[in-house]
């Protein structure tokens, strides 16, 4: 019988660095434009925002665990080839596509643009600015592992203390009454909300990132397959339970901020003006070196997973040249600026998110001829998700999405869902003929 390593103080420690390793700096922006947005729907809005943006992260963990391995080898069950294909893409999202730029992006909205005069060159100021701090990016990601562990463990509990003022100050002297909610918020607050979660990528670094949790456990001398996915579990709610109140007290931050700052583009503007509006230039301040840190040492860690994956899967580009090139092509990218960047991810993540949600659902039991549920279940998610993204790039496939129509919840954006309960279902029973017919030939 494996000896009880792990005591409660141990699994508090993981919760809270599972917590940190979700809390990632540009994810503090959405909360608070989805509560601007939705204003009195924005309790319904959270909770649908939570769904993707905490619950399925932490399952994808969970996923990671259960399977026993990492993001290639969960995929694998599909087959090889979709296996290194996916994560390649879920590798390129989070990292120097989306992921590694937004932190650049962040940074300058909250940490540069409130200090800056009015009269500046706003391009030229980004371009400035993301130089010096991808030039530093790089510096760090060649050597990260201490520097990034240190500064985090600083950092986090610095960032929740500002955050956590700042929210609790805007609950003790309110900036204002609650909006009106605006477009789908008005509609659909709940899957618009469900949507927003998307944003976030935590699922997908979930899927990139959950070999961290487990390395952890595994180096307190834990092996046992199920006792890894119990204290996955158990450190899942202490971050569940930490993200909610984050993202919950951020959205009324918002929700509450019209009348203060006015109607803004993005969430990263709501946080420095309310910060300013509530504590005038000193939490202006704090708030921006807070969060310009904190998505230094997400850019660092992110730029250092990705090359470290490149550099395994093609050894003969070093790691240290794969640094360079995502530090390089994050840069051009965060200078679309944090409004455009965002909305050019959104209907890549529309088309991607619904796949890694049903490949970590299918991933917690074991299913004959697997492959075919794999398989049967994410073409059919494919199917609908890809016309979905192109619909929200602009790209509109009339006859197709006419057809989609009917399909339950399409006009809400999760039309996807039904098809992949059938596909899974078609899939188990082509298996079952697949055996049935190989069991006979073999009588």
């Amino acid at each position: 019988m494996q000896k009880k390593i792990y005591t409660t103080k141990d699994i508090l420690v993981l919760g809270l660095m599972l917590f940190a390793l979700f809390l990632g700096a540009g994810n503090m922006i959405f909360p608070p434009l989805l509560g601007q947005a939705a204003g009195e729907n924005a309790l319904i809005a959270v909770f649908g925002f939570l769904i993707t943006g905490v619950g399925l992260p932490l399952l994808g963990v969970m996923a990671i665990a259960y399977t026993g391995g990492d993001l290639q080898t969960l995929a694998n069950r599909v087959n090889p080839l979709f296996g290194i294909f996916f994560t390649i893409i879920m590798y390129l999202a989070i990292g120097p596509f989306f992921g590694i730029p937004r932190t650049g992006t962040v940074a300058y909205e909250i940490g540069a643009t409130p200090f800056l005069p009015s009269s500046i060159n706003q391009g030229m100021a980004l371009f400035v600015f993301t130089v010096v701090y991808f030039a530093i990016t790089f510096y760090l990601s060649m050597n990260p592992t201490k520097l990034v562990d240190r500064i985090g463990k600083l950092l986090t509990p610095i960032l929740l203390a500002v955050i956590g003022i700042l929210v609790v100050k805007s609950i003790v002297s309110p900036m204002g009454s609650v909006g009106t909610p605006i477009e789908e918020y008005a509609e659909s607050p709940f899957f618009k909300g469900f949507l927003e979660g998307y944003l976030t990528m935590d699922t997908i670094a979930a899927l990139v990132f959950g070999i961290v949790v487990i390395s952890a456990i595994k180096d307190k001398g834990v092996s046992d397959k199920k006792i890894i996915t119990s204290l996955c579990l158990k450190a899942g709610f202490i971050a569940a339970f930490g993200l909610t109140l984050v993202y919950g007290g951020l959205s009324y931050l918002g929700a509450t901020s019209i009348e203060a700052i006015g109607t803004v583009k993005n969430g990263g503007q709501i946080l420095s003006g309310s910060s300013t509006y509530l504590f005038g230039s000193i939490g202006t301040v704090i708030l921006a070196t807070a969060i310009t840190f904190a998505c230094l040492t997400t850019s660092v860690g992110l730029v250092s997973a990705a090359s470290s994956f490149f550099h395994k899967i093609i050894p003969s580009v070093s790691y240290k040249v794969f640094v360079g090139i995502f530090c390089g092509f994050s840069l051009l990218v965060s200078n679309v600026g944090l409004t455009q960047l965002i909305a050019f991810s959104l209907p890549v993540l529309i088309m991607i998110y619904p796949l890694a949600i049903v490949l970590i659902l299918l991933s917690f039991y074991r299913w004959k001829n697997e492959s075919l549920v794999y398989s049967f279940s994410l073409i059919f998610t494919g199917l609908i998700s890809f016309v979905d993204g192109l619909a929200i790039a602009g790209i509109d496939i009339v006859f197709l999405q006419k057809a989609y129509s009917i399909l339950p919840l399409y006009s809400e954006g999760v039309g996807w869902i039904i098809p992949a309960i059938i596909g899974a279902l078609l899939g188990m029973i082509v298996g079952s003929l697949l055996t049935k017919t190989a069991n006979e030939n073999l009588a």
